[in-house]
């Protein structure tokens, strides 16, 4: 993977933006996928489960993994499941205690059939489904502001292509720094309401007990302080879209009254009983997993359902690695024509390949501004950063056991780094500066993600 990331990031991106980007091949890709169940049968989560097809499926109790528990005996970062050609591999992602199949401990292993796995005091059932998903992918390297040449960018702009041109609720999932603004935004300019208004709302940004004024409006005199009638912004995106940020912030005594506009397009303001005619398009976002909090009765399901017509699932950078010159191309033209990205050091482009990007896009889009104005502190921006892409806090004063293996894991990921980054990600080379074997080294990487 280093191998060809570092061709591609020597070459200059594979396709060239703006005025200068290449015609795309006019006949789009199809792509076949098995499904693949996972259900947790055992344990405090019982009963919650997922499909996929060619997504990896990341297990723990840190809340940007895709399968979400809450068993104090799981790690943060507990196991990775990922589909293959003819069953599933499955990885530790350096657990305390483990993953069994049966009374065997593994740590990796490409495993085929129906399968319980044990991971804490939970059990995990995979079963490969004998349905089979076609995908499409695009030929195109973007679609709106949104770029990418990687096979999960590709199908992501096939299914947006189709579902703008479509007036369906969008659900749109993904990490902190993924894009899910933009991409909402793209939606809108490709959809027949592009000369409409494109209205935010930020759930999680207005004090719970302004939420419904903010949304559906009130009259004057309406509650203490409304010394002025309010359009709220549905009103405001009538004939447009209305995008919700942080939909799973929505306090839940609002949800119904949600739910009520969305069934019959109309609002009422506070203090009036007036029906407001509203044509909006409603596109959400979280960074939550919605149907995680509708199984665990923090989010309505009948709503979950109207809002999600179409799910639109952003992949983290870490898994679109494709992507990264492409995207360090497109923000340093945008911070500084002037500069060419022929100056970017060997050192700074294995540290952008090798660096996990907690932070998704928008991690990498600050790292090249930075390099833009300080070359020098480019490396520095990249040091240690929380999971959410927040700077390194102050040590939380968690169960001993566990902040042990926190640090580990830290520096761990750090020594890897910057590692590949002296041997410009020759493993070989690797191996001998750490005085241990190759496999060891791939063991790691793959662990820290870094694979």
């Amino acid at each position: 993977m280093l191998g060809r990331l570092e061709k591609a990031l020597k070459a200059g991106p594979a396709a060239p933006m703006d005025e200068e980007r290449t015609q795309a091949q006019s006949r789009p890709t199809i792509v076949t996928y098995g499904k693949t169940r996972i259900t947790v049968t055992d344990g405090p989560d019982r009963g919650l489960w997922l499909e996929t097809a060619n997504q990896p499926v990341r297990v723990g109790t840190a809340p940007d993994n895709d399968l979400v528990l809450t068993d104090p005996t799981v790690s943060r970062r507990h196991c990775a499941i990922v589909p293959t050609g003819d069953g599933f591999r499955v990885s530790d992602e350096g657990s305390t205690n483990g993953v069994l199949v049966g009374r065997v401990r593994i740590f990796e292993a490409v495993l085929s059939g129906a399968t319980e796995l044990r991971i804490g005091d939970s059990t995990v059932s995979v079963l490969p489904l004998a349905d089979r998903v076609e995908r499409e992918q695009a030929t195109t390297d973007h679609f709106g502001d949104l770029l990418g040449i990687s096979p999960r960018m590709r199908e992501l702009f096939a299914d947006l292509s189709r579902i703008a041109a479509s007036d369906v609720t969008v659900l749109i999932e993904g990490e902190t720094g993924t894009g899910k603004e933009l991409v909402a935004e793209s939606l809108h300019r490709e959809s027949g309401r592009t000369e409409k208004p494109f209205v935010v709302f930020d759930c999680g940004a207005v004090t719970p007990t302004l939420v419904e004024s903010e949304l559906f409006g009130h009259e004057r005199g309406a509650f203490t302080g409304a010394v002025a009638a309010r359009v709220g912004v549905f009103e405001q995106a009538d004939g447009g879209t209305i995008f919700l940020d942080e939909l799973g912030e929505l306090p839940k005594d609002l949800q119904p009254k949600l739910l009520r506009v969305l069934e019959k397009r109309e609002v009422r303001r506070i203090g009036s009983q007036r029906p407001i005619p509203v044509d909006v398009r409603v596109v959400s976002a979280t960074n939550r997993k919605l149907a995680v909090e509708v199984a665990r009765g923090n989010f309505r399901q009948d709503l979950y359902f109207r809002l999600a017509g179409a799910h639109v699932q952003v992949p983290p950078l870490r898994d679109r690695r494709e992507d990264l010159p492409l995207l360090v191309e497109h923000f340093l033209r945008r911070a500084t024509p002037a500069r060419s990205r022929s100056e970017i050091s060997a050192q700074v482009w294995e540290m952008f390949m090798t660096h996990r990007w907690p932070g998704n896009v928008r991690e990498l889009r600050n790292a090249v501004d930075r390099w833009a104005v300080t070359p020098e502190r480019a490396l520095g921006a990249l040091e240690p950063t929380t999971e959410d892409g927040q700077p390194q806090a102050a040590i939380e004063l968690s169960p001993l056991r566990e902040a042990r293996r926190d640090a580990s894991d830290d520096f761990e990921r750090r020594y890897l780094r910057a590692l590949l980054a002296r041997t410009s990600g020759n493993i070989t080379r690797a191996a001998a500066i750490a005085e241990v074997s190759r496999q060891m080294i791939q063991k790691l990487m793959r662990k820290q993600g870094l694979s």
